[in-house]
């Protein structure tokens, strides 16, 4: 699975979904009901969709008394500027269009970029209401100030306010609608109903440094841990008696709390979805699987990014918790749980670094700077499934261009896929 190619495709939550469902499904992966009514035998794979959100699995070799989940868990949704569902309005000779941020994008990184619009079309054909995918061809723009007209910026800094300053310059055409546009995406018979659509850096992920050791690329938190699960699933071989699940949500970067995010109930019902079928199939046997929904056994990986140390600025981070580009995966800790890590999941966490012979950093904010979170809290919590923090250092977070480490990117997809491969206890 090409991870330039993967994170060049990937410009909305839709579209990360909609390139992960075609490598499963090339690696025989089945697409599933959500509720999974049939038998599963041993080794079978399949995955279960939801609008922006994707779980997938695969089951054991063998069903033991001893079977229960390993799961690693990432999310699908990045900062960004979406398009509001009125967004027409004509300054200064040309038609803009608004768009409102999702998320805490770092603000002035969006401006003189070229943007792209992507994202999700509903419309109605026979009756029914389908949806498509779309991703237009324009490029859009937010200009700054010239410096001339702003004289004290380079001093002060420069200030957005994210009502007035996020415009998107579309066209000089002053009399196109947007939603028009979209309309023409759709064939004759189809009638748009609605959209969700967003702006993205238009620029290409590409290898950077003198030795192409780092990764350039818009979207890095949080598809690089995206693609590291996928690819861990889709290469492992079947565990001897565990269910290994991956698991995409939406909404992490807005709270998690929806449909399709971890606070929803798309993982959980999955999961009693999964055992329940385990419980039917056929090849159990005489072999009697726990009555219990086996959770507070199970293991599982919250896959997100970690601030690497900032060279021009290591006065940011706590001194002994600062780990650097290229030096390995990142445990992340913190007093308050902001994230789920706790004394057995770290220790878990690392006899599974020496397994995989995996660098091993552990990061812990300043005590004087507020810290951010995960899915790990929210699954940990609703589930009661043990849970450790993990991510991948990276410089830029939450910038429309983001930089991480190659090395960091390999030594992250090696630990997942010594989750789902081998038994640490």
């Amino acid at each position: 699975m090409n991870f330039l190619e993967f994170l060049n495709y990937s410009v909305t939550p839709y579209h990360t979904v909609e390139f992960l469902r075609r490598e499963f499904s090339l690696a025989g992966f089945e697409c599933m009901d959500a509720a999974l009514g049939t038998p599963l035998a041993s080794g079978k794979a399949c995955f279960v969709e939801r609008c922006g959100a994707l779980v997938a699995f695969r089951m054991p070799r063998n069903f033991t008394t001893k079977t229960r989940f390993r799961l690693a868990l990432a999310h699908t949704d990045f900062p960004a500027l979406k398009i509001t569902p009125n967004p027409d309005k004509v300054s200064g000779g040309v038609l803009k269009l608004h768009a409102e941020v999702y998320g805490s994008p770092l603000y002035t990184s969006w401006l003189d970029r070229d943007l792209g619009y992507a994202g999700m079309l509903a419309y109605e054909k026979g009756g029914r209401v389908q949806t498509k995918l779309v991703r237009g061809q324009a490029l859009l723009r937010i200009p700054q100030l010239a410096v001339h007209l702003n004289r004290s910026v380079n001093q002060d800094g420069l200030k957005v306010n994210s009502q007035t300053d996020f415009d998107a310059l579309f066209t000089a055409n002053q009399t196109t609608k947007f939603v028009n546009v979209l309309r023409s995406e759709l064939a004759e018979g189809e009638r748009l109903l609605d959209f969700d659509v967003q702006l993205f850096d238009s620029q290409v992920a590409i290898y950077g440094g003198l030795e192409n050791e780092w990764v350039y690329s818009g979207r890095l938190d949080n598809l690089s841990s995206c693609h590291a699960i996928a690819e861990a699933l889709l290469t492992a071989e079947p565990a001897a008696d565990d269910v290994c699940v991956a698991c995409f949500v939406n909404n992490e970067e807005v709270g998690s709390v929806s449909r399709d995010g971890a606070a929803g109930n798309f993982v959980r019902s999955t999961l009693e979805a999964v055992w329940s079928a385990c419980r039917q199939t056929e090849s159990v046997g005489a072999v009697a699987l726990p009555v219990d929904f086996p959770l507070e056994s199970s293991f599982a990986l919250s896959v997100d990014m970690a601030h690497a140390v900032h060279p021009n600025h290591p006065e940011k981070h706590e001194e002994n918790h600062a780990p650097v580009l290229g030096g390995g995966v990142v445990l992340k800790t913190n007093s308050q749980k902001k994230y789920a890590s706790d004394l057995l999941s770290s220790a878990k966490l690392r006899r599974l670094c020496e397994v995989a012979k995996v660098p091993l950093q552990v990061f812990v904010t300043r005590g004087d700077m507020p810290c951010g979170s995960t899915v790990g809290p929210t699954v940990s919590a609703s589930l009661g499934i043990p849970t450790v923090d993990v991510g991948e250092p990276m410089l830029s977070m939450h910038s429309i261009r983001e930089m991480m480490a190659v090395a960091d990117h390999q030594s992250m997809t090696a630990l997942v896929k010594a989750l789902f491969s081998v038994e640490v206890g």
